[in-house]
């Protein structure tokens, strides 16, 4: 971030949003809404003068709660820009007889009430979509007793606890006496592989971050008693497997199966209930604390980024990209690349993977200047066309311009045009054709390829945007299509070719 921030050649917005995007490839309009800080971020010193009179108290959220900041805070440790920021709602106020103590403390004078948010519209040739990712809540999980029980927290309040920067200086304490505990247990895939609650995919990440913490337990704690309640572990990344049989000569017991219930002692302690899929047997463990792992989650704007952008989401809410072999960090969309956990659960060497080849497919296309469009695209029939508009609202790449009120028929961008032939099937009066798809071009196709023993022959649509995937995918699993064992009366050639007539068929590109 620090290396970011003093580049040159890259504008750095922080504390923004994208409101609205339009246009195409290289000729994006963006519209960023920048938000106030109400503080000089070039004059800041970040000196600290300020949040040390102010006199609102409010959880830090960098430290999931447990810490406070002011109401004039800095974000986290080696944030960019390096300067505070106030929160608004919850400062008492500009007025001399509310506060603005740090107002006075300010020796730079750079807190200016006054600042008003300000929007910012930037044109550029390409866009790399790099959301991240939110942490599962397990509130819902409520065998679990988070929230319920305070020694139960999950594994990012653990990160804080036993990181030197934390709230405890890296002592892991008990929140409720504020000792060390003396057992420890560790829920994974919460919030992962469940169709009733999170995810039902895996998140990648989980597995390897118990691991990893439970031998940083074991290297300032040796005596801590750390038991792991898995369904399975996947260490699958490169040393990660010699992680895990670190972990496990260490002394970290690995119990697998979940716990069903936990229950609280009288001591603040916990009481899980599992059964041990391996030995078949129910057993309970008294433990000190216990941490869930959580999963990972796609960002709540997801919906809102797609519908801008145009781009498609999978069943589990994570972007879509074009290919998943072929184009793994392309979206649809053409100038529009993922990087990072938008487009699915990654880890760290994952992400600055996934980051440097869409920061590379970008970079190719703007070196060009220029670039070539595919020669399949929508065309419009000008005398057919009566300005409806229909098109145009249902394109999903905003790439028809119609002037309804004017009665001016509907324009096509080349540029943003992929083919994708939703306004044709949508147009009623048939002005919309899919150059190089049009009906004689397929049906000339279908009577070239059924012209020699048609009943051999099994002719398909295959949908450039699923079926070709499709079709790949049934080919890496081995899918066989079932052979015909022998033509029977209702499939004989004669039969066959009149139950054909009158549909269409395209060859399959596969």
């Amino acid at each position: 971030m620090t290396d970011v921030g003093r580049h040159p050649n890259i504008k750095l917005l922080t504390l923004s949003e994208v409101t609205d995007v339009k246009g195409y490839i290289g000729n994006f309009n963006v519209k960023i809404l920048k938000k106030a800080r109400y503080i000089d971020e070039k004059e800041c010193t970040a000196c600290g003068d300020c949040a040390t009179v102010c006199p609102v108290v409010r959880p830090d959220e960098f430290d999931l709660g447990l810490s406070s900041r002011k109401a004039i805070y800095f974000q986290f440790p080696q944030a960019v820009p390096s300067s505070y920021v106030i929160n608004i709602n919850e400062c008492l106020g500009h007025n001399p007889s509310v506060c603005a103590k740090c107002v006075d403390a300010c020796e730079k004078k750079c807190i200016n009430f006054h600042m008003s948010d300000e929007e910012i519209t930037e044109k550029v040739g390409t866009i790399i979509v790099a959301t991240g990712l939110e942490p599962y809540d397990p509130k819902e999980m409520d065998e679990y007793g988070y929230t319920r029980f305070e020694n139960v927290i999950t594994s990012l309040e653990l990160e804080r606890l036993i990181n030197a920067g934390g709230p405890t200086k890296g002592d892991l304490l008990r929140p409720t006496d504020k000792k060390i505990p003396r057992s420890i247990g560790f829920i994974q895939c919460v919030g992962s592989r469940s169709s009733k609650k999170g995810g039902a995919y895996c998140s990648n990440i989980c597995c390897m971050n118990t691991i990893k913490n439970s031998l940083l337990l074991k290297e300032h704690y040796p005596d801590i008693d750390i038991k792991v309640f898995y369904l399975d572990i996947r260490a699958f990344g490169k040393g990660f497997e010699e992680l895990y049989s670190r972990s496990r000569r260490a002394g970290v017991n690995y119990k697998r199966g979940l716990p069903g219930t936990v229950k609280e002692n009288t001591d603040s302690g916990l009481n899980v209930a599992i059964e041990d899929t391996v030995t078949g047997m129910l057993e309970f463990h008294d433990l000190d604390m216990l941490v869930l792992s959580i999963g990972i989650r796609p960002p709540k704007n997801t919906k809102k980024l797609k519908e801008m952008l145009g781009l498609q989401l999978t069943q589990d809410g994570f972007f879509l990209e074009a290919h998943p072999k072929l184009l793994p960090v392309d979206a649809a969309t053409r100038g529009i690349f993922f990087a990072g956990c938008a487009e699915g659960p990654k880890d760290i060497k994952d992400s600055v993977t996934q980051g440097s080849a869409a920061a590379a497919r970008a970079i190719r296309i703007m070196h060009k200047g220029e670039i070539f469009t595919e020669p399949i695209i929508s065309e419009v029939i000008e005398e057919h066309c009566t300005a409806c508009g229909r098109c145009a609202r249902v394109c999903p790449y905003n790439a028809i311009t119609v002037d309804v009120k004017n009665k001016i028929p509907a324009v096509i961008n080349s540029a943003a045009c992929t083919g994708c032939g939703t306004c044709a099937a949508e147009c009623v009066f048939g002005a919309i054709i899919m150059n190089h798809f049009t009906d004689t071009q397929i049906l000339d196709q279908v009577d070239a390829l059924l012209e020699e023993k048609p009943w051999e022959k099994i002719l398909t649509f295959a949908c450039n945007w699923c079926s070709y995937a499709g079709a790949d995918f049934a080919g890496v699993l081995r899918l066989e299509y079932p052979p015909m064992q022998g033509l029977s009366e209702q499939c004989a050639p004669d039969v066959l070719m009149k139950n054909l007539s009158g549909m269409h068929f395209q060859k399959a590109r596969l």
